[in-house]
């Protein structure tokens, strides 16, 4: 696992005088997957089903922010390094920085016949910086499907939003299942099966600052959540 969310080059679109036509792209996470991203740490955001332009970086099909329609021939498509910012809507908020990274893998229209014409493999975004926890409003943008090209001065606006990133500490966190097992390796099994079903979306975890175990909170879905049942 790698700590990206403190790049220095993360808000540094590649130029408008790159030859590759937009500064920056926006792209626009699916329903539902906000939470996911919220709830777990991932080193990159791998979107599927976007079609030929958009995910294997030929000429763009995406639209400028702002409605207009993008200039045939004129914007290229995502290129590995270009910048991204990344948003969820109802309402439109950024959620994250990154850069556009190159695929893992390559595949096929025909899984059976290697020769067969490449398929639209995953458009995937490495992060440099995360706000899922406090996403800052996008209002203002126009966007015309999950990847838009995006002006530097849009782009710049939105970063600007962000300001400077939090200092890093250090936190201690802890799980604590009761378990009935006839071994303690048994009883590992177990909590990692229940670690593994449950996840976050149901088990209470437990977070403090490094030295500051009175301060503990409970978080559940990757918020705050009350565990004593006096106070509800």
């Amino acid at each position: 696992m790698t700590d990206t969310d403190d790049r220095p080059d993360s808000t540094a679109p590649a130029g408008p005088d790159s030859g590759r036509g937009a500064a920056a792209w926006a792209v626009l996470l699916p329903p539902g997957r906000y939470d996911a991203e919220r709830l777990v740490h991932h080193d990159t955001l791998e979107l599927t089903g976007l079609t030929g332009d958009a995910a294997a970086g030929g000429p763009a099909t995406a639209t400028r922010a702002g409605g207009g329609a993008a200039d045939a021939g004129a914007t290229a498509g995502p290129r590995p390094g270009d910048a991204v910012v990344v948003l969820t809507e109802d309402p439109l908020r950024l959620v994250a920085l990154g850069r556009v990274a190159r695929a893992t893998a390559e595949r096929r229209e025909d899984p059976d016949d290697p020769q067969s014409d490449p398929a639209s493999g995953a458009f995937v975004v490495a992060y440099t910086r995360r706000v899922f926890d406090e996403p800052v409003p996008a209002d203002g943008l126009a966007l015309d499907g999950p990847v838009t090209a995006l002006p530097a001065d849009a782009y710049r606006a939105l970063v600007g939003r962000l300001g400077p990133p939090p200092a890093r500490r250090s936190w201690l966190v802890s799980l604590d299942l009761p378990i009935e097992a006839a071994t303690p390796a048994e009883a590992v099994r177990l909590f990692w099966s229940y670690v593994r079903d449950l996840g976050p979306r149901e088990l209470p975890t437990f977070v403090s600052p490094s030295g500051d175990e009175l301060a503990m909170q409970a978080y559940v879905l990757g918020a705050e959540a009350n565990q004593d049942p006096e106070e509800d």
